[in-house]
């Protein structure tokens, strides 16, 4: 693999890791690549990090044609670094890619690549409980052109961030707003691509149910508006008549990397579990009956975030008395004791770097 590198001559001071945020600090190097029609992808290299110069009509900035990933590299008890799942989340690049007619990429080479910038930026892996170093990967198209069409030239990037807990109550439940007045995605749309708009989509919903005292929005399906779907950062599970319930994949919902590493462990413990629609009007129902026991969802950000109360509309319900339940924990436990290495990987989910 042919890949330049450059170094900073003038590198960040390390943050307290157990001080950590999420998103708002940044390592001192990046990755990046172009494409062009006669070249395709070419020019990889690290390089510091730093600003982009763009043109005010680079196409990405108008038309939105945009595409993300998000994983986690992990710090062992032996100083080690390991990354989780990571294969998956290139195929999912591209994937993406496909959907907004941008270039697919090499996902071994890349895979690779991120290998390498991780290596030149292990100093920046926090030890910390629960800490680890975010992992962006992007594209965006970079054509300068104004007009609606998919742009011929893009920018591929690498940008590596120190994170502690994504959630401010970190494993603790958390309060969803289920909202009726707005809709993310429907069936044949972006809903299902980590794309620019999808984002954009839930901000105003976003907003509102932080005004209200609420930390996420569970969103219903955009046409009949009363089938659950996703929550804006994460997938969503229910445990009902101790099922494991969470909505099937339609084309509207991301097929999240951590809700199928829930599944498949799930599978592996002879833990029922179900993937269907399920209706706002029947998860209150079994919430009135008893029957649903537990509410949690699945990201990579969080990992497990259990959730502790709902509302729609007028009504508050109340989730396992507003505290973490034992499936959350256990999903919990289970996913970041691989993720760390304090357990063993039977699912080959594991990728090290050092």
């Amino acid at each position: 693999m042919d890949i330049s590198i450059q170094k900073t001559s003038a590198p960040k001071p390390k943050p307290d890791p157990t001080q950590l945020g999420f998103g708002t600090l940044f390592t001192d190097h990046m990755l990046n690549m172009d494409y062009a029609p006669d070249k395709g992808w070419h020019n990889l290299r690290i390089e510091p990090y730093a600003p982009f110069v763009l043109s005010p009509a680079t196409m990405v900035l108008h038309y939105g044609q945009g595409i993300f990933e998000g994983l986690k590299a992990y710090r062992k008890s032996d100083g080690g670094i390991q990354l989780f799942r990571a294969r998956d989340n290139f195929k999912r690049l591209n994937y993406s890619a496909g959907k907004l007619c941008m270039p697919a990429i090499d996902e071994a080479q890349m895979l690779q690549a991120l290998k390498q910038l991780l290596q030149l930026e292990k100093d920046w892996v926090p030890a910390a409980d629960g800490t680890s170093l975010y992992i962006r990967p992007t594209i965006i198209a970079t054509d300068p052109f104004l007009g609606v069409r998919a742009s011929y030239t893009y920018r591929f990037f690498i940008i590596l961030s120190p994170v502690g807990a994504y959630y401010p109550e970190g494993f603790n439940p958390v309060k969803i707003l289920v909202t009726h007045d707005h809709v993310r995605a429907v069936r044949g749309g972006l809903g299902d691509t980590k794309t620019l708009a999808n984002y954009a989509a839930s901000l105003l919903a976003g907003q509102k149910a932080h005004e209200a005292g609420y930390t996420q929005v569970l969103w219903l399906d955009g046409v009949e508006q009363k089938y659950i779907e996703e929550v804006g950062s994460m997938n969503i599970f229910f445990v009902i008549n101790n099922e494991l319930v969470t909505p099937a994949l339609n084309g509207s919902i991301l097929a999240g990397i951590t809700r199928d590493s829930v599944l498949q462990l799930a599978g592996k413990w002879g833990l029922p579990a179900v993937e269907r629609r399920i209706s706002i009007d029947e998860l209150l129902a079994c919430q009135k009956d008893g029957s649903l026991t537990e509410v949690f969802g699945s990201g990579t950000a969080a990992v497990i975030s259990p959730v502790g109360q709902l509302r729609y509309e007028d009504q508050v319900v109340t989730i396992a008395d507003g505290k973490v339940g034992p499936v959350a924990q256990k999903f919990y436990d289970a996913i970041t004791d691989i993720q760390y290495s304090r357990a063993e990987d039977p699912m080959g989910w594991i990728e090290p770097v050092v």
